[in-house]
């Protein structure tokens, strides 16, 4: 089915937020939306208000007709779904062609010019980065972002004009093969999603392939100290990055005041005075990946700098609730052992002798299963750790496997709790306000 001939596209899983921003792109252009997901969310709710009809119980009769034409509906799943799914069954008996999300976004993303971001870590934060950088300069931008920008209240930026899409390139479930970028950054290339791939040559091995996709004529942008091999094709032109070092670095950071200011070095032209808008170190690698592939689409210095100093953020991702001369409280998403590390140490490095404390609800059973070492030695950088249950996303628990092995693995001396997640706040009755 070609995407001109489609009228109507259903969503099972339509909660999810690599989905939601394929829902708001079909809205955008007009096209009927639906789906199916377990729970309402505030994400769902907005959805529907922006015209998508949604329904949250796994029944047929639910779906609307409009939603059953085989000739001009395109029909839209994400991996966590059960196979045992009686709406997938139903599609899937009846001859429609099931898309998985990875898939229409690949379609989409060779229509345009791709600007990708992957990576273990670091994807959502440099995505939307670049994706606001392009936004507020004149080359404009589409954008297909795995979190909830704090500019503009969406996962998704549509422009009519501009050649160009960011997409956050996810590797779970090999999704990033379906891919064509125009250019790319790879952040990290730390083990993940073992219940995928198997082994970290594996992992590895899935990076490289990606790295095979960039277009001849674009660019391969990688973290210096990658364990993987890029395989780039010929004509693609291929940059390192990183803090301090790298084709694209930072030199002259000032750290203080609540701010971080450096001089951004780049073979396509330097830009001093860089300010970032969220003010955590973590915050300089993501900027400069996001300025490399601002760059090469052409926006301007005057530009990069200022929409770099007005960027506020991706919900959850070092996301301030509450910042005062007694607390700060944040909440942020790293879910991987080195991402928990980086995180931490921007921390340290930014509010100084103050002390840290993390309430840290692991996620996957399988990732706390592959790495509860890990997490225990990254977590024990902390003054305080509080775990609660894992949160199982889409798996089911596996016997033996809880938070206590992370917990049992923590250095010696740390304070540290283990409770249920529902009891957090009872922890702290001084900040309970602050945080409700």
């Amino acid at each position: 089915m070609e995407l001109q001939d489609i009228k109507a596209v259903y969503f099972i899983g339509a909660g999810g937020i690599g989905m939601s921003a394929l829902e708001r792109y079909f809205l955008a252009l007009g096209i009927k939306v639906g789906g199916y997901d377990r729970v309402p969310t505030d994400l769902t709710r907005q959805l529907e208000a922006e015209g998508a009809s949604l329904h949250y119980e796994d029944n047929v009769e639910l779906i609307d007709p409009c939603f059953k034409d085989m000739d001009h509906t395109l029909v839209v799943y994400t991996p966590a779904i059960p196979k045992d799914h009686s709406e997938l069954q139903f599609y899937a008996a009846g001859g429609y062609k099931l898309h998985k999300r990875a898939q229409v976004l690949g379609t989409l993303s060779r229509a345009m010019k791709a600007l990708c971001v992957a990576g273990t870590h670091g994807k959502t934060t440099t995505t939307t980065m670049a994706a606001h950088l392009l936004h507020q300069s004149n080359v404009g931008c589409n954008a297909f972002l795995g979190g909830i920008s704090k500019n503009y209240g969406t996962n998704y930026l549509y422009s009519e004009t501009s050649p160009y899409v960011v997409v956050e390139a996810d590797e779970f479930d090999r999704s990033f093969h379906q891919l064509q970028p125009w250019a790319t950054v790879i952040t990290a290339t730390d083990p993940d999603h073992l219940d995928i791939y198997g082994t970290e040559q594996a992992y590895l091995e899935s990076f490289s392939h990606y790295s095979s996709l960039v277009q001849p004529g674009g660019a391969l942008i990688l973290h210096t100290g990658l364990k993987m091999q890029p395989r780039p094709q010929e004509g693609v032109r291929v940059f390192s990055y990183g803090r301090s070092g790298g084709d694209f670095h930072a030199e002259n950071e000032k750290i203080g005041g609540g701010e971080i200011v450096f001089d951004y070095k780049s073979p396509l032209g330097n830009i001093d005075n860089v300010r970032l808008g969220v003010p955590v170190s973590i915050n300089i690698e993501n900027g400069i990946a996001a300025l490399a592939l601002a760059q090469l689409a052409g926006a301007k210095p005057d530009e990069l700098r200022e929409a770099m100093a007005n960027f506020q953020g991706v919900v959850r991702r070092f996301d301030f609730k509450v910042k005062s001369n007694s607390h700060v409280v944040l909440s942020d998403y790293a879910h991987h052992p080195e991402e928990i590390r980086q995180s931490i140490m921007s921390l340290r490095e930014v509010f100084g002798g103050r002390k840290i404390t993390a309430i840290f609800q692991p996620h996957l059973y399988t990732r706390t299963r592959d790495f509860y070492r890990e997490f225990a030695d990254s977590l024990s950088l902390l003054d305080e750790v509080v775990l609660t249950e894992i949160y199982p996303a889409r798996e089911l628990p596996i016997e033996g496997v809880t938070s206590e092995l992370i917990y049992d693995n923590l250095r010696p001396g740390i304070k540290r709790h283990l409770i249920r997640k529902g009891d957090v706040l009872d922890l702290w009755p001084p900040i309970r306000p602050m945080c409700l």
